[in-house]
């Protein structure tokens, strides 16, 4: 039985004016659909405009043309609050540089987006969910003592708290080094296997695009299903 796609890239492009005044085109035309539960890796050289279609695909960005829909509904048809409100209910982040508030601890980071969301057991779920990817006894702890390993798992924790529709991971082991990196992302494919999430993630790690379903290879800002990704193409 076949699914409707959780999100439909339809059509996208995104031109900025450079320095000298002349139109740069990032992304041309771009065409593509996930479906519920897929792991989709995007890859490309670097500059090649793969950030930049994670931030159009997340709706924190604007296209040129095009659109980008969520279960059906047009994105670009919201108004910026809304598509706020609907990123807070549906999508779950996770960078390269942690965005982790310094102020709060690991804790109180993870349970930020819950009190966001109005849920009243907050700290329970915040504290379960940071037991789940090691961190019992680094509850209290704020981001400036913990390790660059410690703080990508509690993003993870916080992006999984709310068990989002999609995961939109841009670079999530860029600052790591190799071995911390592998063990975050076992922990990442973990997390997205128990909750069914559909994963959607940038990298120019070939082993780590090697274990999602798809790779999707940007190239001259136009994108290709590509099977046999290696380490060269990035």
């Amino acid at each position: 039985m076949s699914h409707a796609p959780i999100i439909e890239v339809q059509h996208l492009s995104k031109t900025v004016t450079d320095a000298g005044g002349s139109a740069l085109t990032i992304l041309h035309d771009i065409d593509f659909a996930v479906q519920p539960g897929q792991t989709l890796a995007i890859v490309g050289a670097s500059g090649s405009g793969k950030s930049t279609l994670l931030s159009l695909i997340a709706g924190l960005d604007t296209p040129s043309s095009g659109t980008v829909r969520w279960s059906g509904t047009d994105i670009f048809a919201l108004d910026e609050d809304a598509r706020a409100a609907l990123r807070g209910q549906r999508v779950g982040f996770v960078f390269q540089s942690f965005q982790l508030l310094a102020n709060l601890t690991a804790l109180e980071n993870v349970m930020l987006p819950l009190e966001l969301a109005g849920r009243r057991d907050a700290r329970d779920a915040a504290r379960r969910m940071l037991e789940r990817v090691g961190l019992a006894e680094r509850l209290g702890h704020y981001p400036r003592v913990l390790s660059g390993g410690e703080q990508q798992r509690v993003a993870l924790a916080r992006a999984f708290v709310v068990q989002p529709a999609v995961l939109l991971a841009d670079e999530p082991t860029g600052s790591l080094d190799h071995a911390t990196g592998a063990r975050v992302m076992e922990l990442m494919f973990e997390l997205n296997r128990e909750q069914g999430t559909t994963l959607v993630l940038v990298t120019h790690d070939a082993a780590i695009a090697a274990r999602c379903q798809r790779r999707l290879l940007i190239e001259a800002g136009r994108a290709r299903e590509w099977s046999e990704w290696t380490e060269a193409d990035a």
